[in-house]
């Protein structure tokens, strides 16, 4: 039997987080029926151990996905699942093209 269909057998999963400068990603053995919730609460315990600071903040209500797509953490994992970590972004990229696209305009004009 595996994880999918019920069985005792653990499920294998990983947590990844990236700041500008580098990325973090932690592979996991995750009971069956195991939650996102668990699944961070398992990452940052690893990712404590090795010395890696992690805002605690983001552990505890940053938006999280599977393979780009949002998810609750109270979703179940699955088999293969890559769990990310979402941090904040700097800027609307929205708004900044935006910007940009006025910024250009103007310079476009004046010349």
């Amino acid at each position: 039997m595996s994880a999918r269909d019920g069985g005792a057998a653990g499920l294998n999963c990983s947590v990844a987080y990236a700041t500008r400068e580098r990325q973090y990603l932690w592979a996991l053995e995750l009971p069956a029926g195991a939650t996102i919730a668990d699944a961070l609460a398992a990452a940052r315990r690893a990712a404590e151990r090795a010395t890696v600071v992690i805002d605690p903040g983001l552990w505890e209500a940053a938006p999280v996905g599977v393979y780009g797509e949002l998810r609750a953490r109270s979703a179940r994992c699955e088999e293969g699942d890559r769990i990310e970590l979402y941090r904040p972004l700097r800027a609307d990229p929205r708004a900044s093209r935006r910007e940009r696209v006025q910024r250009e305009r103007r310079a476009g004009r004046s010349r």
